[in-house]
């Protein structure tokens, strides 16, 4: 029989729900499990209502199930709040006394095992031991992974969270949950990621040597994570007095010849628009992940939205060429930023990443390969073709890129400015060269065009596909096998990179279908929309999700239905 098993750990802020949940998925990666877990919290460091909510599988698993096996209620509210989710058959565990033992529920005092193993500082191990020993976990394995993650600590920190552990399974050995299986499964199948590093990595393997932010979740954890690498990695990472001080800190760095980046959330990422229009008035290559929260203003900021879609695409004043990514798994985040990087150099324009709470805040076992390049590419002219007295900095083209020499590495004089200009870089008024230079920046976009990759096809010659993009691709995956099981003909179309939009491709595969349906974290379909301004081809209809929380794939499914009776 196969596995596919929930467990949700809900508190308070602060109670150390993450670490239990941590401990869960270390142990389920070392059995050979495959895990997919996300964090639900508020924007409080304390008190609220949090939870950690892990699906444990014996095959991969791109996003969470809507139903609870198992409830770890770290505190009375989360009974209140999650106790409808619980699957048939499914168990609570209650560190509260008052609530006794009953048919679907066990009481633990789990502060009290805590103590009598070293201190209440082990109480998340005490929990952690408890769901483990109810799956039918074998604890020499539990035992492994403390000793592993407590490494760096003292002995006595490891001895007095492996007693609680010991504590923890003592607890519930008599307790039998039929949801507990055997766990045989081999060695680890990937790497345990969350998106905010996947995107730290791929910008560290993109040989980026500069990030400046501002702290704006959900996106202040890509710049934790470089802040973390940057003592083995040749990157200075700088926080920035606000969003416009980051923006225009990359490009000055990138201007002097490294690569460089920010990230933000939408509401900083307004504030980065003057000099997203610097960039690409200089030509200055840069990267800029926007990670989306719901809006407007400050919105819902640990909450996840898909709704930056045509503000990126439209951003700044004038118009100009960008790349807009928006991958949906953690190796698309970390091969996105690669390419980011190198397009924005090769093509000097902005490149900007869409991701979002969801994605960098979910935990994913990867199972693909994050290859490193043994090169990285720079597209930098060593000298000017001719004189370098006579060096363009902006000169016309017919492809619309023109050598790139960094300042102050040879004779040639650079000049450049935030004001239209000739093709020597000074500031011009001239109806001629506004023409020509403007054309000379639009030159790039069919080139940059062939570059773009087409949306993935599942089951692509489906009477109807269900289409996407970004964070919302794992559960349009699984909502698709779902239908397909029950006898539906449905496939899907899920989209990484978005602009410039690859027309051609997309509209050769919609034609295919009897109709499309759009699946967006938006309230008005923004890729739809998009796609019949590209291509001229409506929806069919829609399935979108505006609450802040992750989409399921039951909720796909039963959208579905809905629009096809």
């Amino acid at each position: 029989m196969s596995i596919d098993i929930t467990v949700k750990i809900g508190g308070e802020a602060g109670q150390g729900i993450q670490t239990v949940g941590d401990l869960l998925a270390l142990v389920c990666r070392k059995a050979g499990l495959y895990i997919m877990a996300i964090n639900d919290y508020e924007s409080r460091i304390r008190g609220g209502h949090s939870f950690f909510q892990i699906r444990i599988a014996d095959r991969p698993v791109t996003a969470p199930h809507h139903k609870t096996d198992l409830l770890v209620a770290l505190s009375r509210r989360t009974i209140d709040l999650h106790e409808k989710e619980l699957a048939e058959g499914g168990l609570i565990m209650t560190d509260q006394a008052e609530d006794g033992e009953k048919e679907n529920l066990v009481s633990i005092p789990i502060n009290d095992l805590a103590v009598e193993a070293g201190g209440k500082i082990t109480a998340n191990t005490v929990a952690a031991g408890v769901c483990l020993s109810l799956l039918g976990a074998p604890f020499n394995l539990y035992r492994e992974v403390l000793s592993e993650h407590f490494s760096k600590k003292s002995d006595k920190v490891i001895q007095d969270n492996i007693k609680a552990a010991e504590l923890g399974y003592k607890a519930v050995e008599k307790r039998v949950f039929h949801r507990a299986f055997h766990w045989d499964f081999g060695q680890p199948k990937g790497m345990l990621m969350d998106g905010a590093k996947a995107v730290a990595y791929g910008a560290l393997a993109a040989d980026c040597r500069v990030a400046a932010f501002y702290p704006m979740s959900p996106a202040t954890g890509i710049m934790a994570e470089l802040i973390a690498r940057s003592d083995v990695f040749p990157i200075v990472v700088e926080q920035a007095e606000d969003e416009i001080a980051a923006v225009n800190m990359i490009v000055g760095a990138s201007f002097a010849g490294a690569r460089a980046m920010t990230s933000t959330s939408g509401g900083g990422f307004c504030l980065m628009t003057e000099g997203l229009g610097l960039a690409a008035m200089s030509e200055t290559p840069i990267v800029i992940v926007n990670a989306q929260r719901p809006g407007p203003a400050t919105g819902l900021p640990t909450r996840s939205s898909q709704s930056d879609l045509l503000f990126v695409i439209r951003a700044s004043q004038d118009e100009f060429p960008r790349f807009v990514f928006a991958p949906g798994t953690v190796a698309e985040a970390y091969e996105s930023m690669l390419r980011a990087f190198d397009l924005s150099e090769r093509y000097q324009v902005p490149a900007i990443v869409l991701t979002d709470h969801y994605m960098h805040t979910s935990v994913w076992l990867n199972d693909t390969e994050l290859t490193v390049p043994d090169v990285v590419e720079r597209h930098i002219a060593d000298k000017p073709a001719d004189d370098p007295d006579n060096y363009n900095r902006f000169a016309v083209s017919t492809s619309g890129i023109s050598p790139r020499i960094i300042p102050c590495t040879g004779e040639a004089l650079i000049v450049s400015t935030g004001n239209e200009h000739r093709e020597d870089g000074h500031i011009s008024e001239a109806i001629d060269d506004r023409i020509a230079m403007v054309d000379k920046r639009n030159a790039k976009m069919k080139a940059m065009t062939a570059e773009m990759a087409p949306p993935e096809a599942l089951f692509g010659d489906a009477g109807t596909l269900l289409v996407g993009w970004g964070s919302a691709g794992g559960a349009i995956r699984e909502a698709v096998e779902l239908l397909r099981d029950e006898g539906y003909d449905a496939g899907a179309l899920l989209f990484a990179d978005i602009w410039p939009f690859p027309a051609d491709a997309v509209e050769n595969r919609l034609k295919q279908c009897k109709r499309f349906l759009m699946v967006e974290m938006n309230s008005t379909a923004q890729l739809g929309s998009l796609i019949r301004e590209q291509t001229g081809l409506a929806h069919s209809g829609t399935i979108l999700k505006y609450d802040g929380r992750p989409i399921y794939p039951v909720e796909i499914s039963d959208g579905f239905k809905r629009i096809m009776e």
